[in-house]
């Protein structure tokens, strides 16, 4: 990744804040858009849609039953920086009939390999 500004980084270590900063300012000033993969406990983080991030981890190996989108709000506090909501969750296939991911198992998951690579709400953006 040659670019100077890249819209996504996908992660498995922790991001420094003012990149996330960066991220959550190139599209939404107070929130920056996820993707984890929790087989690979990877993260994307940051582009216009999850879709975007989705596809970065598809080509570096993720499987779609393993990744679930979902927002970051930087300074929100550890109770409510994470949102379970995506429309690459929608998967009437594997259960997932709506945005909002259900399944409690998978919201600890998402919520520890978040909070391991991106932060735990207490990063101001």
């Amino acid at each position: 990744m040659a670019q100077e500004e890249i819209d996504i980084l996908i992660l498995d270590r922790k991001i420094e804040a003012e990149e996330l900063r960066r991220l959550a300012k190139a599209y939404f000033d107070d929130m920056v858009k996820i993707v984890v993969d929790v087989r690979r406990r990877v993260v994307g983080v940051g582009g216009e849609l999850h879709a975007d991030a989705e596809q970065l981890l598809l080509e570096s190996g993720s499987r779609q039953a393993d990744i679930w989108g979902a927002n970051y709000y930087p300074g929100r506090g550890s109770d409510s920086c994470i949102e379970y909501t995506a429309l690459i969750n929608i998967r009437p296939s594997e259960g997932s009939r709506g945005m909002e991911i259900a399944d409690e198992s998978l919201r600890r998951a998402i919520r520890e390999i978040t909070f391991e690579l991106v932060g735990s709400g207490d990063e101001e953006a």
